[in-house]
């Protein structure tokens, strides 16, 4: 009897109740997030008053409706993988559930056997217990094989539908650009996704087994000690399992911040890497390194009100849902024993007690460690309510930029001295886009900044096809708004235009874009080889576009157009923009951006593409502050920077005003 105790003390693992003690500790924790806490509670409300309702995240009819969409992306049809995989978890599970119980009556039995000294029955249950070693690992290994599939099918499910709504289009380009209010995509695409769907199936997995075990339990001890016992504990796990709840609801909203700085801290070191040349020439070592340092000890003074937290919290589950359950069992599985008017016990032998209490004892405490489980899973539920608020947000934001909606928060113009902000919803569609080809006209177009700034109130101007039009101005003045206009990034705020298809304009910008990829993806970017193979394009021909901008050397040298190499870093700056003009012959448009995209370029190699565009029919709108490159346009625009711009033949008397 006294090994069993031992035993069962050795094992406590269940529910207890400590409710006053609970909300006293809570009530002082608070009270000491108030007075010390006070900073980094003041930074995130003033760095973030913005998310306020993304940072709502509890366990709640919004959190359950959420996880629901998502789940119907997950799980997209009744007959699935993924669906396949839920089976299989939920079969392993029972079987599992079964192999525990089996093993708690067999166990009782060797132990029986040793202790009655019967080495007949020795053997016969240990044997029994060797040859169901096999199943019971492979029903354990076969459960772990569900989750950890389920867990990827999971995530590849949610990561293709993000990406398909991110990629749809220019939507990447908005949330950046045009929308504000999601920062560091990159972190809730590839992290958060993978944190979520690892918590989902988890939680899965956790609140399962635990429910399994508990209505198995009840019925083998409703059976053994009675229903009192059994009902006892449920309505422990009731009770406590709302006070914990309640107590853990901090932990969801922290979540959401912890992710949130955690994507700031990444951000800063990514730009520095990014920017590493530029940053070097200005020495801005020690301005960076401070930049760094106060976003990262921003992430740390949080991570450390978190540990607090979760150690004030731990402390209260270790009370709650372990140590007092020791009472709890005690109480509940000794009354059948110390009750010698409890008719189950009247004519036991001592030896039938023993066994009796041994086999109740372990099953009260296998039952005891599925009620905490099932509470302490309200832990991660919290948890994953913050993921699941962080995931919903971003969902929420696709789909308003691809219905055309964004929002902005900004300083208004007649508040910006006094630094108050104002959210100003961007709603595109009181301009009109009309797709004619070879024709760009713009009627009556507001040139105005994601901002509101306006820099032109009303553009007009009519470019066909063959002629070639030369933009200039100061910084500032309007000329890249107006390609982006063009280009369908920045919404149309009023007027009419009339442009080709995106697919026949081509913006060549100052520093190209060189992708991953073969020395072959250089020039036919976006275009894959298959679709080089399905336009009838030859390697030859993409050699004679390399030898147009005298490139052909590089093929030369790297021996072939399949290898692959760090473009950005093998090509220097000329061979960079020279390798983008030989992108555009590649792609033909009707009409192409350039944007000081010669500047690294000699002037003889200049005047031969600017010939060659001219010879295979590609129209251009050129901003270059070259004098040399007037003679290869018939129109300039030039914008003054005050809201002013003329349109006009360019003659003599121009090309002497450009210069």
């Amino acid at each position: 009897m006294a090994a069993v105790s031992k035993y069962l003390t050795a094992k406590n693992s269940s529910i207890a109740s400590a409710v006053l003690f609970a909300l006293y500790l809570l009530k002082r924790r608070r009270n000491a997030n108030k007075s010390s806490g006070k900073r980094g509670s003041s930074e995130l409300a003033a760095n973030h008053d913005k998310d306020g309702k993304k940072e709502k995240a509890a366990v709640d009819w919004v959190f359950f409706s959420r996880i629901y969409r998502i789940l119907k992306i997950m799980v997209p049809r009744t007959v699935c993988k993924e669906s396949g995989y839920l089976l299989l978890i939920a079969v392993m599970l029972v079987a599992r559930t079964y192999c525990d119980v089996w093993m708690i009556q067999n166990g009782t039995m060797i132990e029986s056997a040793i202790i009655g000294r019967t080495t007949k029955d020795f053997k016969k249950y240990l044997f029994n217990f060797i040859t169901a070693m096999p199943l019971i690992s492979l029903v354990n290994n076969f459960l772990k094989l569900g989750l950890n599939e389920l867990k990827l099918r999971f995530r590849v499910r949610l990561t293709k539908h993000l990406y398909d709504e991110y990629l749809k289009g220019y939507t990447y380009y908005k949330m950046g650009n045009l929308d504000n209010r999601i920062a560091n995509a990159d972190q809730l695409l590839t992290q958060d996704v993978e944190r979520f769907c690892n918590s989902v199936v988890d939680l899965y997995s956790n609140l399962s087994k635990p429910l399994l075990d508990i209505g198995l339990y009840i019925y083998k001890l409703t059976s053994a000690i009675g229903a009192q016992g059994p009902a006892s504990m449920m309505a422990y796990l009731i009770f406590s399992g709302l006070i914990l709840t309640r107590l853990r609801r901090p932990i969801g909203k922290m979540t959401v911040a912890e992710q949130r700085y955690e994507g700031e801290y990444r951000y800063v070191n990514s730009r520095l890497i990014t920017n590493s040349e530029e940053i070097a020439f200005y020495n801005g070592n020690a301005r960076e390194k401070q930049t760094i340092h106060a976003t990262f000890y921003k992430l740390v003074d949080h991570l450390h009100n978190f540990i607090i937290f979760r150690f004030s919290m731990g402390f209260v589950d270790s009370i709650i849902a372990k140590y007092l359950a020791t009472v709890v069992g005690y109480l509940v599985v000794s009354r059948p024993f110390l009750n010698h008017s409890h008719p189950r016990h009247q004519t036991s032998s001592h030896s039938e007690l023993l066994e009796d209490y041994y086999q109740s004892g372990r099953m009260l405490l296998r039952m005891s460690q599925a009620l905490g489980r099932i509470v302490l899973a309200g832990r991660e539920m919290t948890r994953l309510a913050g993921f699941t608020a962080r995931i919903t947000e971003l969902m929420k934001v696709l789909n308003e930029l691809n219905s055309g909606r964004y929002e902005r928060t900004m300083v208004s113009q007649h508040d910006r001295e006094s630094e108050t902000s104002e959210k100003i919803t961007l709603v595109p569609g009181s301009g009109q886009i009309i797709n004619t080809d070879r024709l760009i006209k713009f009627d009556r177009v507001p040139l105005a900044t994601p901002n509101g700034d306006i820099l032109i109130k009303n553009l007009s101007f009519e470019v066909k096809s063959g002629t070639n039009v030369l933009i200039c101005g100061p910084n500032g003045c309007g000329k890249s708004s107006l390609f982006r206009v063009l280009g369908e990034l920045w919404p149309l705020f009023g007027g009419h235009l009339t442009k080709p298809d995106r697919g026949k304009l081509f913006y060549v910008p100052q520093r190209p874009y060189m992708t991953l990829g073969t020395l072959r993806d250089q020039v036919i970017y976006p275009d894959t080889w298959e679709d080089q193979k399905r336009k009838g394009i030859a390697d030859k021909v993409l050699k004679e576009y390399l030898d147009n901008v005298q490139l052909g050397h590089i093929l030369d040298r790297e021996g072939s157009w399949d290898i692959v190499q760090d473009w950005m870093d093998v090509l220097s700056g000329g061979e960079k923009q020279r390798m983008a003009m030989a992108r555009l012959f590649y792609h033909k448009p009707q009409f192409a951006i350039l944007d000081e995209c010669t500047s690294a370029v000699s002037v003889d190699v200049e005047d031969y593409i600017y010939s060659h565009c001219r010879k295979v029919g590609i129209s251009l709108f050129t901003v270059s502050h070259r004098k040399s490159l007037w003679k290869h346009h018939e129109y300039y625009l030039h914008m003054d920077g005050r809201g002013n711009y003329d349109f006009k033949v360019i003659t003599a008397e121009t090309v002497e005003f450009g210069s």
